[in-house]
Protein backbone atom coordinates (compact mmCIF):
# COMPACT_ATOMS: atom_id res chain seq x y z
CA UNK A 1 0.00 0.00 0.00
CA UNK A 2 2.88 2.34 -0.73
CA UNK A 3 0.68 4.37 -3.07
CA UNK A 4 -1.72 5.18 -0.19
CA UNK A 5 1.20 6.46 1.88
CA UNK A 6 2.53 8.49 -1.05
CA UNK A 7 -0.89 10.13 -1.36
CA UNK A 8 -0.98 10.81 2.40
CA UNK A 9 2.48 12.41 2.23
CA UNK A 10 1.49 14.71 -0.66
CA UNK A 11 -1.84 15.55 1.02
CA UNK A 12 -0.12 16.59 4.26
CA UNK A 13 2.44 18.72 2.43
CA UNK A 14 -0.42 20.40 0.55
CA UNK A 15 -2.50 21.20 3.63
CA UNK A 16 0.18 22.06 6.18
CA UNK A 17 1.95 25.16 4.93
CA UNK A 18 5.62 25.86 5.33
CA UNK A 19 8.96 24.49 4.23
CA UNK A 20 9.51 20.80 3.53
CA UNK A 21 9.08 18.80 6.73
CA UNK A 22 11.72 16.76 8.51
CA UNK A 23 11.04 13.01 8.48
CA UNK A 24 11.74 10.42 11.16
CA UNK A 25 11.11 6.72 10.65
CA UNK A 26 10.21 4.43 13.57
CA UNK A 27 10.03 0.65 13.48
CA UNK A 28 8.65 -1.71 16.11
CA UNK A 29 9.10 -5.47 16.06
CA UNK A 30 6.33 -7.04 13.97
CA UNK A 31 5.00 -3.71 12.66
CA UNK A 32 5.80 -2.03 9.35
CA UNK A 33 7.73 1.22 9.72
CA UNK A 34 5.89 4.42 10.53
CA UNK A 35 7.08 7.89 9.59
CA UNK A 36 6.49 11.10 11.50
CA UNK A 37 6.77 14.38 9.62
CA UNK A 38 7.72 17.55 11.52
CA UNK A 39 6.40 20.77 10.01
CA UNK A 40 7.46 24.19 11.29
CA UNK A 41 7.72 26.13 13.37
CA UNK A 42 5.43 28.59 11.62
CA UNK A 43 5.13 32.32 12.35
CA UNK A 44 3.18 31.50 15.57
CA UNK A 45 5.93 29.06 16.69
CA UNK A 46 3.53 26.17 16.01
CA UNK A 47 5.16 22.85 15.19
CA UNK A 48 2.97 20.17 13.64
CA UNK A 49 3.81 16.47 13.69
CA UNK A 50 1.94 14.11 11.37
CA UNK A 51 2.12 10.34 11.02
CA UNK A 52 2.45 8.53 7.70
CA UNK A 53 1.92 4.79 7.87
CA UNK A 54 -1.11 4.23 10.08
CA UNK A 55 -3.41 4.35 7.03
CA UNK A 56 -1.39 1.69 5.18
CA UNK A 57 -4.11 -0.82 6.12
CA UNK A 58 -7.72 -0.27 7.16
CA UNK A 59 -8.50 -0.57 10.85
CA UNK A 60 -10.88 -3.34 11.69
CA UNK A 61 -12.06 -5.92 14.14
CA UNK A 62 -9.00 -7.54 15.79
CA UNK A 63 -11.15 -10.61 16.59
CA UNK A 64 -11.96 -11.27 12.93
CA UNK A 65 -10.50 -14.45 11.46
CA UNK A 66 -10.00 -12.79 8.08
CA UNK A 67 -9.09 -9.13 7.79
CA UNK A 68 -10.37 -6.97 4.96
CA UNK A 69 -7.42 -5.36 3.18
CA UNK A 70 -9.60 -2.83 1.33
CA UNK A 71 -12.65 -1.81 3.40
CA UNK A 72 -12.55 -0.17 6.79
CA UNK A 73 -11.61 3.17 8.31
CA UNK A 74 -8.14 4.61 7.78
CA UNK A 75 -6.51 7.34 9.84
CA UNK A 76 -3.36 9.33 10.42
CA UNK A 77 -2.53 11.49 13.45
CA UNK A 78 -1.62 15.17 13.69
CA UNK A 79 -0.19 16.82 16.82
CA UNK A 80 0.21 20.60 17.04
CA UNK A 81 2.53 21.93 19.76
CA UNK A 82 3.62 25.51 20.35
CA UNK A 83 7.42 25.51 20.14
CA UNK A 84 7.64 21.75 19.50
CA UNK A 85 8.87 19.09 21.90
CA UNK A 86 11.72 16.61 21.85
CA UNK A 87 10.89 12.95 22.12
CA UNK A 88 7.31 13.05 20.85
CA UNK A 89 8.08 11.18 17.60
CA UNK A 90 8.27 7.78 19.32
CA UNK A 91 5.00 8.44 21.16
CA UNK A 92 3.20 9.35 17.94
CA UNK A 93 4.53 6.18 16.32
CA UNK A 94 3.23 4.13 19.27
CA UNK A 95 -0.21 5.73 18.87
CA UNK A 96 -0.17 5.17 15.10
CA UNK A 97 0.78 1.52 15.62
CA UNK A 98 -2.11 0.94 18.08
CA UNK A 99 -4.56 -0.28 15.41
CA UNK A 100 -2.14 -3.06 14.40
CA UNK A 101 -0.74 -3.86 17.85
CA UNK A 102 -3.79 -3.32 20.06
CA UNK A 103 -6.64 -3.61 17.55
CA UNK A 104 -7.81 -0.05 18.31
CA UNK A 105 -9.90 1.88 15.84
CA UNK A 106 -8.71 5.50 15.94
CA UNK A 107 -11.67 7.89 15.86
CA UNK A 108 -12.75 11.27 17.24
CA UNK A 109 -13.28 11.38 21.03
CA UNK A 110 -11.15 8.26 21.57
CA UNK A 111 -9.04 8.33 24.74
CA UNK A 112 -5.72 6.49 24.57
CA UNK A 113 -3.90 6.24 27.90
CA UNK A 114 -0.23 5.31 27.67
CA UNK A 115 0.23 5.59 31.46
CA UNK A 116 3.67 7.13 31.01
CA UNK A 117 4.79 10.64 30.06
CA UNK A 118 4.24 11.37 26.37
CA UNK A 119 7.72 12.92 26.28
CA UNK A 120 10.42 13.42 28.89
CA UNK A 121 9.29 15.79 31.63
CA UNK A 122 5.71 15.86 30.35
CA UNK A 123 2.71 15.96 32.69
CA UNK A 124 0.64 14.29 29.97
CA UNK A 125 0.13 10.53 29.99
CA UNK A 126 -2.81 10.15 27.59
CA UNK A 127 -4.32 11.70 24.48
CA UNK A 128 -7.80 12.51 23.24
CA UNK A 129 -8.39 12.36 19.51
CA UNK A 130 -10.47 14.96 17.70
CA UNK A 131 -11.19 16.30 14.25
CA UNK A 132 -8.17 17.85 12.53
CA UNK A 133 -8.15 20.85 10.25
CA UNK A 134 -6.46 18.63 7.64
CA UNK A 135 -9.34 17.43 5.42
CA UNK A 136 -9.83 13.75 4.76
CA UNK A 137 -8.11 12.22 1.75
CA UNK A 138 -10.31 10.36 -0.73
CA UNK A 139 -8.75 7.16 -2.04
CA UNK A 140 -9.59 5.15 -5.17
CA UNK A 141 -12.80 3.13 -4.91
CA UNK A 142 -13.57 0.90 -3.07
CA UNK A 143 -11.16 2.08 -0.32
CA UNK A 144 -12.45 4.27 2.51
CA UNK A 145 -10.91 7.75 2.82
CA UNK A 146 -8.07 8.59 5.20
CA UNK A 147 -9.14 10.75 8.16
CA UNK A 148 -6.64 13.00 9.89
CA UNK A 149 -7.20 13.12 13.64
CA UNK A 150 -5.88 15.80 15.96
CA UNK A 151 -3.96 14.43 18.96
CA UNK A 152 -4.48 16.45 22.16
CA UNK A 153 -2.28 15.53 25.15
CA UNK A 154 -4.12 15.18 28.48
CA UNK A 155 -3.10 14.66 32.09
CA UNK A 156 -4.19 11.71 34.21
CA UNK A 157 -6.86 13.89 35.86
CA UNK A 158 -8.20 14.99 32.48
CA UNK A 159 -8.19 11.38 31.24
CA UNK A 160 -10.31 10.41 34.26
CA UNK A 161 -12.69 13.25 33.41
CA UNK A 162 -13.02 11.92 29.84
CA UNK A 163 -13.85 8.46 31.19
CA UNK A 164 -16.48 9.94 33.49
CA UNK A 165 -18.00 12.72 31.39
CA UNK A 166 -16.73 12.29 27.83
CA UNK A 167 -14.31 14.14 25.56
CA UNK A 168 -16.75 16.93 24.71
CA UNK A 169 -17.16 17.83 28.40
CA UNK A 170 -13.37 18.17 28.69
CA UNK A 171 -13.24 20.38 25.59
CA UNK A 172 -15.94 22.61 27.11
CA UNK A 173 -13.97 22.84 30.38
CA UNK A 174 -10.84 23.85 28.43
CA UNK A 175 -12.76 26.49 26.51
CA UNK A 176 -14.38 27.89 29.67
CA UNK A 177 -10.98 28.09 31.41
CA UNK A 178 -9.21 29.53 28.34
CA UNK A 179 -6.73 26.63 28.20
CA UNK A 180 -4.33 26.52 25.26
CA UNK A 181 -4.17 22.76 24.58
CA UNK A 182 -1.24 23.36 22.22
CA UNK A 183 0.98 24.58 25.06
CA UNK A 184 3.29 21.68 26.01
CA UNK A 185 3.86 23.16 29.47
CA UNK A 186 0.25 23.79 30.40
CA UNK A 187 -1.20 22.46 33.62
CA UNK A 188 -4.37 20.42 33.91
CA UNK A 189 -7.64 22.29 33.81
CA UNK A 190 -9.41 22.46 37.19
CA UNK A 191 -12.41 20.18 36.85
Amino acid sequence: MAEVLDQVDVHLRTHIVGPAPERASVTFLGVQSLDVLRFGPDSDRMVRYATVGCSRHPMGDPEAIMTDSVHGPRAELVLSVRGGVDGVVRTLAILAAAPVVEGLVLQPDALIDLREPLWEGSAFTAVVLGESDVPELALAEPMDPVRFLEVVPVTGTEAAWVRLRGAQALREAWEEAGVDVRDPGRSAVTL
